[in-house]
């Protein structure tokens, strides 16, 4: 009897001969032909490719798809394409979910969920010891602990977007801990670069948006109830957006803190209304002050670089740039010598 064969990744097939892989059910649609006759559209994938499998009304898995559950596991067989329209495409002769024996192939589940390389206690913690260390304003500091305190659950699961830079659980803090790294420095290095402003670049204020600039998340997205599943946007984050979110949990804590300099609030909910600094970035207000310039440039850069990492080392395509990113819209060269 010839060997079992090795089940390949699904972002390594090519055309070719049936070949066995793992897959997670991101998707599954029910839908009827011009003859009336139901099928389901699914979509598999691991943590770099998407394939389509169609199951037809004929197919001896079409009545174990009614119970599909996306989020679960499946081992497939099938032949890989790639089709000019539609993308790549499974045909599959084999369909059945994941047994525990499957593990002694090589299926992990780590393997189809995508989150931050960085522990998010850990990421949590030093964030919560920058606010703590850099912010001299009492009453701004405890604001910011706070607001931190009162949403870390979310905040510890939640991506720093929905589909665009740091898309996966632990992505909020991988992200906003890097912009306040920077808005650290980046505070302290022009504040010495330009000695006569008056009154100089408020640090504190610079801190501690950077800590918060993006708290409207947690009330934008839910969480998903699947694994391995993007978030949805909630209702009022369909309506009104982080931003605004953001503005208005930053208001209501403030409340509860009479000490903290009124005017201080103010700059702090200005610089986290328009760090985005365009409108056709969301952005509600262009800048008033220069410390949302050190935020908005902190913020876009850790967001764009997140980007062309995760595309250049996802990539599969052949040649010397990537395929066009649908977020980037644009390709990238990813063959380099230096």
């Amino acid at each position: 009897m010839p060997p079992k064969p090795t089940p390949t990744p699904l972002h390594q097939l090519a055309a070719g001969p049936p070949a066995d892989t793992f897959a997670l059910l991101a998707d599954k649609q029910k839908g009827t032909t011009r003859d009336g006759k139901p099928f389901f559209t699914c979509k598999f994938r691991d943590l770099r490719r998407t394939v389509s499998v169609m199951v037809w009304a004929d197919s001896s898995h079409f009545a174990a798809a009614e119970s599909w559950q996306p989020g679960g596991f499946f081992k497939l067989r099938g032949v890989y394409s790639e089709h000019d329209k539609y993308g790549p495409q499974l045909d599959a002769s084999h369909i059945r979910e994941v047994i525990d024996a499957d593990r002694a192939d090589g299926f992990r589940e780590a393997d189809f969920y995508d989150r931050s390389r960085f522990d998010s206690d850990a990421m949590f913690a030093e964030l919560r010891t920058l606010a703590e260390k850099e912010i001299s304003d009492e009453p701004l500091r405890r604001l910011t602990l706070t607001l931190l305190d009162t949403h870390a659950a979310p905040l510890k699961q939640l991506p720093a977007s929905d589909r665009r830079f740091y898309p996966f659980p632990g992505g909020w803090l991988e992200h906003v801990l890097n912009v306040t790294r920077n808005c650290v420095f980046l505070a302290d290095r022009y504040t010495a670069h330009y000695p006569d402003l008056s009154p100089p670049l408020n640090r504190d204020l610079i801190v501690s948006a950077a800590v918060l600039h993006d708290l409207g998340r947690v009330a934008e997205l839910s969480l998903p109830d699947v694994p391995g599943q993007p978030p949805e946007q909630t209702v009022d984050g369909r309506l009104f957006g982080h931003i605004s979110l953001g503005r208005d949990l930053i208001r209501d804590a403030a409340a509860d803190i009479p000490d903290l300099n009124p005017d201080l609030l103010t700059l702090l909910e200005h610089v986290v209304v328009s760090h985005l600094t365009l409108p056709e970035w969301g952005s509600p207000r262009l800048p008033a002050i220069p410390e949302v310039l050190v935020l908005h440039h902190a913020d876009d850069l850790d967001a764009k670089l997140e980007m062309y990492v995760r595309c250049l080392t996802r990539d599969t395509s052949a040649g010397p740039f990537t395929d066009p990113d649908p977020v980037l819209k644009k390709p990238l060269l990813k063959r380099r010598t230096v």
